[in-house]
């Protein structure tokens, strides 16, 4: 693994951050406070790119490497939570799932639709009783004639909304487990197929999480994502790559209360010198800048990994695992540098806070990834 940046990935960084502070950082309070969903910028970022980053460019996406993905994540989280977990969302499980595990038609379809910034993917596999015990989901489909019928009940789910494909996850056999799960294609217009209630969260306001109803929903037997009993297999695949994801997530988060906390610490003066002069404000910013560091690396080497087609499961669960946790910490601690400043909502540090503990829980919780980890290594 190089440590070093090739002059395209500093390029690339330089170009998103550019575009993040530019377009994205101005808007974010906006969509924080108002949980406005900013169409116009995934438009501007299906231009450059940003809404086709898990797909090549011989499928229309913009085939950039892995590294270069979470580059993307990180510099949009460090401005927008809500930004970054929606294109982290479309590009990892909405759109990867489909480009990973879908036909060749399957593929012409949807992904056109989905590249462009003109459109949303989502991707449903929890359920009112089947979160961190995924397989447990209780969603079903059966097979009639040339159509699946699905029922169920999906929570939590990233865009479902204004998504206009969905993958849902469904049992297609009762009797086998995580073995009878089967991913299946849903277009949002499909009579059975509603929308329930929209979550109102702590953080992230600016993403849009919603229920979703399944009551005799029929699609074409065609809409089989990847094979049937495999979808399960399939989910837990993409995961790997949503869980670097949101560790990069987490990174980019705590990389913008950072930069906060530095600018404020050399600006901000008590007793007559700045703050930054305090040793107990100097060791509170070099924790964060070690850890924060520490965590890029590991989000780093899982996709490099997955670039090179080597199984990353350990290493993306303690990326995410690690760059959350450490991301908590450096949200609270930038809080705290700030004093009462911090706690005001002028400034977006308490907005960090609150929209990094979702990368704590969603994609598998941080004791699901502790459980992953032990598990790999033979406990």
């Amino acid at each position: 693994m190089d440590f070093q940046l090739s002059e395209q990935q500093q390029l690339f960084k330089k170009t998103v951050r550019e575009f993040a502070e530019k377009e994205i950082k101005p808007l974010a309070p906006k969509i924080d406070k108002e949980e406005y969903f900013p169409w116009e910028l995934y438009k501007k970022m299906g231009k450059m790119g940003l809404m086709s980053m898990t797909v090549p460019k011989k499928h229309g996406g913009a085939g950039i490497d892995k590294i270069c993905y979470m580059i993307a994540l990180e510099e949009i989280s460090r401005v927008c939570g809500s930004t970054g977990i929606t294109v982290e969302a479309h590009n990892s499980l909405g759109v990867g799932h489909i480009y990973e595990k879908g036909t060749e038609e399957q593929r012409k379809k949807y992904l056109p639709q989905l590249l462009h910034g003109e459109a949303i993917a989502a991707w449903a596999l929890t359920e009112p009783n089947a979160g961190s015990d995924a397989a447990a989901l209780q969603t079903t489909a059966v097979l009639e004639g040339d159509e699946w019928v699905l029922n169920g009940t999906k929570q939590f789910i990233t865009s479902g909304d204004i998504a206009i494909v969905t993958t849902v996850m469904a049992k297609t056999d009762k009797t086998l487990g995580a073995k009878g799960i089967s991913a299946f294609i849903v277009e949002k217009d499909t009579p059975g197929f509603t929308v329930g209630q929209l979550e109102d969260k702590l953080g992230l306001r600016g993403s849009r999480t919603a229920e979703l109803i399944l009551e005799d929903c029929r699609i074409p037997k065609e809409n089989l994502l990847g094979e049937k009993n495999l979808g399960f297999v399939g989910a837990m695949n993409i995961l790997d790559r949503g869980r670097t994801a949101i560790g990069a997530m987490a990174v980019g988060i705590a990389q913008g209360a950072l930069d906060e906390s530095l600018a404020y610490a050399k600006q901000r003066e008590q007793f007559g010198k700045p703050i930054g002069k305090n040793q107990a404000i100097q060791w509170m910013i070099a924790d964060m800048a070690t850890t924060i560091d520490a965590a890029r690396l590991l989000v780093m080497r899982a996709a490099y990994l997955e670039e090179k087609g080597v199984p990353f499961s350990i290493e993306a669960s303690m990326a995410k695992l690690y760059a959350s946790d450490i991301a908590m910490k450096a949200t609270r601690d930038a809080i705290q540098i700030h004093g009462g400043h911090g706690y005001m909502r002028d400034l977006p540090l308490e907005r960090f806070y609150r929209d990094v503990k979702l990368t704590q829980i969603g994609e598998g919780t941080s004791e699901v990834q502790r459980r992953v980890i032990a598990k790999r290594l033979g406990l």
